[in-house]
């Protein structure tokens, strides 16, 4: 969508976008967000980025060294099409303020670094990475923490354990069976399948 910031800055003015989401990915892999007026994105904040406090990010650093800097890569930025107000999101690069250096432990580097690594060996000289879209459906999510007692309950209409639960209409058996939310096969008869690294499934 993006090239250069002055797209950026262009595109924002001209379409009255509100605010700009940076997002950036934790060490175990889950993405993090945060927004900021768009009003105050300029030129020099491409260079700058956005200062963050990684101590609060897992696995990032201790408090020490926790001052760290985000920088906005811009190809990588899309208008988000649920946001109620206009907002830009983009993904950012993390580096030491410091050193100006790049962060080692920031997962787009570690993904830069394999696919480098990949192209020098002559096996391939493309790499796709992509997050697995894994989620749940809770139709009702109960829990208390109170001197006397603990505890916490969920429940879906798909959980496995409603598969002998009385229901308006019936009860038509078709509940997520356990472990098998990313596949519609029950275990017994699912395709049998192998990789190199493991045994037959």
């Amino acid at each position: 969508m993006f090239t250069e910031p002055a797209d950026v800055l262009r595109y924002i003015e001209e379409n009255d976008v509100k605010f700009l989401d940076i997002r950036f990915t934790d060490l175990p892999g889950v993405q993090q967000h945060f927004n900021i007026p768009a009003s105050t994105v300029d030129e020099d904040f491409f260079r700058d980025g956005q200062l963050f406090d990684g101590s609060s990010i897992r696995g990032f650093a201790s408090i020490h060294e926790s001052d760290m800097q985000l920088i906005p890569d811009v190809t990588t930025a899309y208008l988000d099409p649920f946001r109620e107000a206009k907002t830009l999101v983009m993904v950012f690069d993390i580096y030491n303020p410091r050193t100006g250096e790049i962060y080692a432990k920031d997962p787009r580097q570690v993904a830069k670094k394999a696919e480098k690594y990949l192209a020098s060996t002559g096996i391939a000289d493309t790499a796709f990475f992509a997050p697995e879209a894994e989620f749940y459906i809770f139709d009702d999510v109960r829990y208390s923490v109170t001197s006397g007692e603990s505890f916490y309950k969920v429940d879906s209409e798909e959980a496995a354990w409603n598969s002998g639960r009385e229901e308006d209409g019936g009860n038509l058996g078709n509940k997520t069976p356990f472990k098998g939310a990313t596949s519609p096969w029950p275990r017994s008869t699912r395709p049998r399948t192998c990789a190199m690294t493991s045994p037959c499934a």
